[in-house]
């Protein structure tokens, strides 16, 4: 009989422990600037883990930012050291992936075309088409290799610049973390960039909204062109219609193809991908818009594992067309 009491005892002290967890789970919000950028992350957990998002966020700075004098990709851009770390392998992995799947289009060897462009960290101006060329035979994903931790360049020259797939590899890193300490349902936004899981404060998917382009240079508005529904995997959106500028009556675009070294600005405006990781997310969203409008179509019609969608302008009138593929739509919430 006693045996039995003490049995129920712990039990009891058990489940009660467990109710009193379940019932500290509440939902917490951070947000701040990080890479000159916006970023909201929204869980639900025990506490309060803006620590374990700032170590993330400050470990990732250190690593792979290009405009941090002291990160580890200034180091290896400099030729003041070749060996790598774990963000930088992950990233230069992805990017091949993309980069082979894309026929080239994503390729973050090309850095010095975003500077002589005047987009990058270093001013430059309208570069002549020798400039470019000059610069062309130094960029190339092709021309660096990965032995174990030590990077191999080709050409000394030859700068990695990972802008447009590491905010999805630390949306990537901060939901992993978040999953580690118990959270099941987050979402967390930086630059746009969003990763998500399991549901919100209301118990619904998470509601993710993709901003409609404007052609206001210097503008950042956030007209919502629709919404998607959102219970796991990631959306990154790319486009050509903030960082640009007008030049002899043409605009230029930061989108810059690494084939040509030119600056992409056509009419292709937008592109918003879903994946099961936003770092995939985010370098196909580049990729896409070097590739444009069409060669995006053709591509990704028929793929499954990544959803597309586009927003061009009509050649003829202005108007804005947007298509996307199957996968895509089945993420826009029925009304």
């Amino acid at each position: 009989m006693k045996r039995y009491l003490a049995v129920l005892a712990v039990l009891a002290v058990t489940i009660i422990a467990m109710l009193c967890s379940r019932q500290r789970m509440r939902f917490f919000s951070n947000e701040g600037v990080v890479w000159t950028t916006d970023y909201h992350i929204t869980y639900e957990a025990h506490r309060d883990l803006n620590d374990s998002i700032q170590l993330i966020l400050n470990n990732m700075d250190m690593s792979v930012s290009p405009y941090n004098k002291a990160s580890l990709i200034t180091a290896l851009n400099e030729n003041n050291l070749n060996r790598v770390d774990a963000y930088i392998k992950r990233l230069l992995d992805a990017s091949l992936t993309v980069h082979r799947e894309s026929g080239g289009a994503f390729d973050p060897t090309v850095m010095p075309l975003v500077n002589a462009w005047g987009f990058g960290y270093k001013n430059g101006t309208m570069p002549t088409r020798s400039q470019l060329d000059s610069i062309l035979t130094f960029v190339g994903l092709d021309k660096v290799t990965l032995h174990g931790d030590t990077l191999v360049k080709q050409d000394p020259r030859l700068m990695l610049d990972f802008s447009s797939i590491a905010k999805g590899l630390a949306c990537d890193e901060i939901g992993r973390m978040l999953a580690r300490n118990g959270a099941r349902n987050w979402l967390v936004e930086i630059g746009g960039e969003v990763a998500a899981s399991g549901v919100n404060s209301r118990g619904m998917p998470w509601q993710v909204s993709v901003d409609m382009p404007s052609d206001e240079q210097g503008e950042v508005s956030h007209e919502s062109a629709l919404t998607l529904s959102l219970d796991s995997g990631a959306v990154a959106t790319s486009g050509n219609y903030r960082k640009w500028r007008e030049q002899g009556g043409n605009k230029i675009s930061h989108i810059i193809d690494p084939h040509t070294g030119d600056s992409r600005a056509g009419t292709l405006l937008s592109v918003t991908v879903i994946a099961p990781d936003c770092m995939t997310a985010d370098a196909w969203a580049t990729a896409c818009m070097v590739m444009g409008d069409e060669n995006v179509k053709n591509m990704m019609q028929k793929r499954d594992d990544l959803g597309v969608m586009t927003i061009s302008a009509d050649t003829v009138s202005g108007a804005l067309v947007v298509w996307s593929n199957l996968t895509f739509a089945s993420h826009i919430p029925s009304k």
